[in-house]
C-alpha cells in the first residue's frame, strides 16, 4: 500500500502524522512525503531544514521526500493552474492509496492552500486507487485559529501510535531549526501531551487524530 502525506511546512507531517507514518512503515508500506513550500529567499536555511526533514524521515521510515518548493505564505500568490498541476503530478506519479493533508481550518495560510490543491489531485474520478483521505492537526497551526465552525478541527478517526511516540519525538528533534521549548505548543513535551489527550479519547496511552475526508469501503 502506498501512503502520501502532503506537508505545507517541513515537520508539519511529524507533528500530524509521525507516529502514523512510522506504524505504516513498520507494517511495511511505502510511505511518501510531500513537502509544499520552501523559505527561498534563504537558501542556505533552506538546505540546512531539507536536511532536517530526510534524518528525520529516515527515522520514520518514509521511503521518499519530494521538495516542491512553493514559496512560503505565498502560494495563495502563486498561479493556480502552477500550484495545481504539480500536486497533480504527484498524485499522478505516486498513485496514493491513502493521503494525508493539513485541516484547511489551520492558521497558516499555506496550511489551506495546500489542503485545497491536495484535494483537487486527488479527485475520485481520477483516482480509482484511493481508498481514503484524511486530515491531520498541526500543532501552534490547528489550535490557535479562530474557534468558528468552519475552522474547528473536529476528529472522528484515531491511530494508536504508543509503540511510536517516542521514534515520533526522535524525528520532530531533528528539527533543530523549528523545536521550541515548553509550553510552545512545537515542543517535545506538548507533542507528548496531545497524543495522551487523544490517546484517552479511545482508551489507549498514545494517539494521532484525524479527520475523515473521503473513505470508500471497498471490502465489507
Amino acid at each position: 500500500m502506498r501512503v502520501l502525506v502532503f506537508a505545507p511546512h517541513n515537520d508539519d507531517e511529524v507533528l500530524g502524522v509521525g507516529g502514523t507514518i512510522a506504524k505504516y512503515a513498520k507494517a511495511g508500506h511505502e510511505v511518501y512525503v510531500c513537502e509544499a513550500t520552501s523559505l527561498l529567499s534563504n537558501p542556505e536555511l533552506v538546505q540546512r531544514i531539507k536536511d532536517e526533514a530526510i534524518k528525520a524521515h529516515n527515522l520514520l521510515g518514509v521511503k521518499d521526500t519530494l521538495f516542491l518548493e512553493l514559496p512560503v505564505v505565498a502560494i495563495k500568490d502563486t498561479p493556480t493552474i502552477e500550484v495545481n498541476s504539480r500536486f497533480d503530478k504527484i498524485v499522478k506519479e505516486l498513485k496514493p492509496n491513502i493521503a494525508y493533508i493539513p485541516h484547511k481550518g489551520d492558521m497558516h495560510i499555506d496550511h489551506s492552500e495546500v489542503a485545497k490543491a491536495a484535494m483537487v489531485a486527488l479527485r475520485p474520478i481520477e483516482n480509482p486507487q484511493l481508498n481514503a483521505i484524511y486530515a491531520y492537526e498541526t500543532l501552534s497551526e490547528t489550535e490557535w485559529n479562530t474557534p468558528t465552525v468552519d475552522n474547528m478541527f473536529q476528529p472522528n478517526c484515531y491511530c494508536d501510535i504508543t509503540e511510536f511516540i517516542e521514534i515520533k519525538k526522535r524525528a520532530m528533534a531533528c528539527f533543530e531549526t523549528q523545536i521550541k521549548e515548553f509550553p510552545h505548543p512545537r515542543s517535545l513535551e506538548a507533542i507528548e501531551a496531545l497524543s495522551r489527550l487523544r490517546g484517552s479519547t479511545v482508551g489507549v496511552r498514545n494517539a494521532e487524530s484525524f479527520m475523515v475526508i473521503r473513505q470508500v469501503m471497498r471490502e465489507l
